[in-house]
């Protein structure tokens, strides 16, 4: 096994980060590029905004089945190795996507070759850290790492932006196969632990947990089209229940088949894709529940803020990503300086910290929303929100690898990022169904007590918005109106009560990410609250 002193000198140290650092910022960054250029990359490859959706859908999908698996490559080839296989399949994929003509090309690049890619590279991610990095230096190194990937999310917009403005969104995936390129030449100065024992590789294991987090995830990924209990009109359902609650309980069903599967292969003397036992493990658990929980009210943040910037306030792409930096700014100040500057601080401690940090920033935000409110109101939450991603960051990363062996430290990284996918997808998905489901509430309200408006346009409406109403800008809403031949006095009634739901809407999203994140609080006791330290001589 390689010795963590291995990247113990300065310069090699900081060359193993930025390998790292830049592959985990490649694999956050294409979704946060594509979600501001859906429009143009649709009309490029020939098809609509709901086929480049359906694309995005599908990349997340892939990274979620094949996360834990991907895992458990690292174990057996390498984890280096595993490392740059993934990102030679994430470079074919990003070359793929960058000259795709039409639709079926842009899937086999973009969701099914970067998935797969990315399914390898992020649990080797993991695994390289602990195994480059003594056990009292890999708080910061695990901070800079993720750090790296919240990073890409906040400057996604902004790169997207530049890109489709003054050249093409084709540009920034021809760009990160010139990073993939890098990566592998720099990957040469990774050490690496050797591969495990070759065993019989558990297919039938890698089956359930593929189906069972793919199942799950594609039901809350849809869960704002079906409605997440009550189907909407139109929406799929069985004995009255959304497809979504269903889709939902069989991953979980299934999950469950996995670990009790596995079991059975670890009484047989086997070699499991994830050894249950570890799920027992007090300090493993609490770690990929905060993980869980970081991750949701993560995304959510970085749905609900770049809609209220680009959508209720009509920013620019540009001027949208510009408004996101401070959180970058205090998210890499925390996930770097707290490890350097306070390296014994109990990690239970910065946990609840940054938790509170997350639940401040949501909080200040929530009451900052004002008709008359302008861009300049998400600076300080957004420099909470970020110190306390960086906060966590600093210490999570290191508190789950530092709970199991580092022979298991590649099936760690498996499981950690498909929680983290999990979370993710949830944050985003519930952010913008709680928004979608107050904002309908509150502008039909609005518009049944406006007597300017007549009875049969209210009669009209509740029946047009039974599946919720659209997030609309006052310029969509206007040019909607206007092609519609809508009365004066209707068209001003409904573009105030527009202006006053979008608000509600994305009030009621905050509150849900701040519940989120009070519940949080009370798994930050599984924390431990001492460092871990290394045992070696």
């Amino acid at each position: 096994m390689a010795s963590p002193s291995t990247a113990e000198s300065s310069a090699k140290a900081r060359l193993v980060l930025l390998t790292l650092a830049s592959g985990q910022f490649l694999m956050a960054l294409d979704s946060s590029v594509m979600n501001v250029s859906i429009a143009t990359v649709a009309e490029d490859v020939g098809t609509t905004v709901t086929g480049i959706q359906g694309a995005i859908t599908a990349y997340t999908l892939v990274m979620a089945m094949f996360m834990i698996p991907g895992g458990k490559v690292g174990a057996l080839i390498g984890r280096r190795r595993a490392f740059m296989i993934g990102c030679g399949v994430y470079g074919a994929g990003s070359l793929t996507t960058a000259l795709a003509p039409n639709l079926p090309v842009l899937l086999l690049g973009w969701a099914f070759l970067e998935g797969l890619g990315a399914a390898l590279i992020l649990p080797a991610i993991v695994a390289l850290v602990a195994g480059n990095f003594s056990v009292e230096r890999r708080p910061a190194a695990y901070g800079l790492v993720v750090a790296a990937g919240a990073v890409a999310i906040a400057v996604g917009p902004l790169i997207g932006g530049v890109a489709t403005t003054y050249f093409s969104w084709r540009w920034v995936f021809a760009g990160e196969v010139v990073v993939v390129l890098g990566i592998l030449v720099l990957a040469r100065r990774i050490a690496d632990a050797p591969p495990g024992e070759r065993r019989s590789v558990d297919y039938l294991g890698a089956v359930l947990s593929a189906l069972g987090l793919g199942i799950f995830v594609y039901g809350v990924l849809r869960s704002d089209e079906w409605g997440w209990f009550q189907p909407k009109p139109d929406a799929p359902s069985w004995i009255g229940v959304s497809l979504t609650t269903w889709l939902m309980l069989a991953g979980l069903l299934l999950i469950r088949i996995f670990l009790h599967w596995e079991a059975r292969v670890v009484e047989r003397g086997g070699d499991p894709l994830v050894d249950p036992g570890m799920l027992r493990n007090r300090q493993l658990t609490g770690g990929l529940t905060m993980f869980f929980f970081q991750y949701l009210v993560q995304m959510g943040v970085f749905f609900v803020v770049p809609l209220y910037l680009s959508v209720a306030l009509g920013l620019t792409a540009l001027e949208t990503g510009a408004r996101l930096l401070p959180l970058s700014v205090s998210l890499l100040a925390a996930a770097t300086l707290i490890p350097r500057f306070l390296p014994d601080i109990s990690p239970r401690r910065v946990v609840r910290l940054g938790t509170l940090a997350l639940l401040a920033g949501a909080v200040v935000l929530m009451a900052a929303l004002d008709a008359d409110a302008g861009a300049e109101i998400v600076t300080l939450p957004l420099l909470l929100i970020g110190l306390g991603m960086g906060a966590l960051a600093s210490q999570l990363g290191s508190v789950t690898v530092s709970a199991v062996p580092q022979s298991q430290s590649a099936e760690v990284g498996g499981v950690q990022n498909a929680v983290t996918n999990l979370g993710a997808s949830i944050g985003t998905a519930l952010a913008g169904s709680i928004m979608i489901g107050a904002l309908t509430t509150s502008f039909l309200t609005n518009v049944e007590a406006n007597p300017a408006v007549p009875d049969s346009v209210k009669s009209q409406a509740t029946v047009q918005l039974q599946s919720g109403a659209p997030f609309l800008s006052d310029a969509q809403l206007k040019t909607a109106l206007d092609e519609a031949g809508t009365s004066p006095e209707v068209s001003e009634a409904a573009m105030a009560a527009n202006a006053d739901a979008r608000l509600d809407g994305l009030r009621a999203a905050l509150a849900i990410l701040a519940f989120a994140a009070l519940i949080a609080l009370f798994f930050a006791q599984r924390i431990p609250s001492t460092q871990p330290r290394s045992t070696e001589p």
